[in-house]
């Protein structure tokens, strides 16, 4: 207890008494202190009261006028975030229309955290994913002025869609990159675990959809050049023209694909800080743009099609 203010200055400090720390430490401890009555007698503690050990709050906090308690648990490696919640609130819930559970009048809960953050982030996904697909296919319109090339040269965004879920789907497999280069493994080199997805996944995908296209542009644009200068009126003519300017345009769109691999491999080895979130957004990107070389056969064969059905019209 508080017997007495000492004055320092300006300054005050409360100058308390406590009992020794070696009477105070065990319950049994506290039972033996001897108390004073008013007769002169001393009484042992634990004959005037009964002295238990409960373990109560670390702290006491506080949320809309309401007392909080706050339970922290984790997740095991390889589940989401998000799907973890999700169970345990089902099971929860499960447990209370059973009657196994019951909650006191009073007390509710919720879930909280980066669960929320995820939820959040997922509904923005839901509108910014579709968003950046349109503006996509918007600029390469503004490019070719025709709904069928547009749609053509969009195809690389659906084969580069393909490639990043390839890339996901290999991660989460034991025998990929299982072995070993001058004693270096590669699994732990580009650290090869199951991949869930995550905002961070789907920010991959989404600069995904902005460079898939590149390589079906550039051979669009130059298959599209070579026939006004040329103007087939025949199919072979068609053929002939859509496979000479596609051969000219297979290094550069190569290079262009090398450039992006290339330059994510540091990325996809890093492990210093933001590697957790650095590492997922590129692994689609990579898958993608890998099986995005496709496009170089694709984009041509459906710029033939369609210009060999507009002569036939």
């Amino acid at each position: 207890m508080p017997l007495t203010t000492t004055v320092e200055g300006r300054e005050r400090y409360a100058v308390r008494v406590r009992y020794a720390r070696e009477l105070r430490e065990d319950p049994e401890d506290l039972k033996k202190v001897l108390i004073p009555t008013p007769t002169g007698v001393s009484v042992p503690l634990g004959e005037l009261a009964e002295l238990e050990y409960r373990r109560g709050p670390q702290m006491i906090r506080s949320e809309n006028t309401f007392l909080v308690g706050y339970v922290i648990f984790d997740k095991k490696q390889g589940f989401a975030e998000v799907d973890v919640v999700e169970q345990a609130e089902r099971f929860i819930k499960s447990k209370i229309e059973s009657g196994e559970l019951e909650i006191p009048a009073g007390v509710t809960y919720r879930f909280t955290g980066n669960y929320e953050n995820q939820v959040r982030a997922t509904k923005r996904l839901m509108i910014v994913i579709p968003l950046s697909l349109l503006i996509v296919f918007l600029l390469l319109y503004m490019q070719f002025r025709t709904i069928t090339a547009s749609m053509i040269h969009f195809s690389g965004v659906f084969v580069a869609f393909a490639g990043g879920f390839i890339m996901l789907w290999l991660y989460g497999q034991s025998w990929f990159l299982d072995f070993s280069i001058a004693d270096v493994n590669m699994r732990n080199l580009f650290q090869i675990h199951p991949i869930n997805l995550s905002v961070a996944v789907w920010v991959g995908f989404i600069a995904l959809f902005g460079i898939a296209t590149d390589d079906g542009v550039l051979m669009g644009t130059y298959i599209h050049q070579v026939f006004e200068e040329q103007n087939p009126k025949t199919v072979p003519a068609v053929r002939e023209a859509v496979v000479m300017a596609g051969k000219k345009r297979v290094r550069p769109a190569i290079m262009t694909t090398a450039v992006t691999v290339i330059a994510l491999l540091p990325v996809l080895t890093s492990t210093g800080k933001g590697a957790d979130i650095m590492v997922p957004m590129a692994i689609p990107t990579f898958g993608g743009m890998i099986i995005q070389m496709m496009t170089m056969f694709v984009v041509p064969v459906f710029q033939a099609i369609w210009r060999e059905r507009v002569l036939k019209i």
